[in-house]
């Protein structure tokens, strides 16, 4: 029995340098497109920490209304240690001086009858959330933006 010789054609193994060069493109496409989407995702995210860091100093002021029959001067009438304070991402009360803070939140316009607390970016979330900006609640629950952005609340 014989057997037939195989001719083999050699085939090249690895890429080629236009297929590597589609392959980089692929990928920079989809990062060019994945890239903003995540860094707007992160700037919603710190956001809300920012609005639930100033629903939780409202609750304090409206405890302190009813022991007091006045809304307090500054934070340390409320429990805080400070006049302000920062917010990590997290949502923890940090000093209004660390490096990980993302808001600074402060009492602003108080009175007897009212308040004003606001959240005012801070390091590299000043960068990102230039459309929305410092966010303020008052006592009358009015929700504002010191920015000219139309999604903060």
């Amino acid at each position: 029995m014989t057997r037939a010789r195989r001719t083999s054609i050699a085939r090249p193994r690895g890429m080629t340098l236009i297929e590597l060069l589609v392959a980089v493109a692929i990928v920079a496409i989809i990062a060019s497109i994945a890239v903003p989407s995540y860094s707007g995702y992160v700037t919603r995210s710190k956001r809300a920490v920012a609005k639930s860091a100033l629903s939780l100093v409202a609750d304090r002021q409206e405890q302190f209304f009813i022991d007091n029959k006045r809304y307090a001067d500054d934070l340390t009438e409320i429990g805080y240690d400070s006049e302000t304070i920062g917010v990590n991402d997290n949502g923890q009360a940090v000093a209004a001086g660390a490096d990980d803070r993302v808001y600074v939140v402060s009492l602003d316009d108080t009175s007897a009858t009212t308040y004003t607390i606001e959240a005012t970016p801070q390091l590299a979330q000043a960068d990102q959330d230039t459309a929305c900006g410092t966010l303020s609640l008052t006592q009358a629950g009015q929700k504002l933006q010191s920015g000219d952005g139309t999604d903060c609340w």
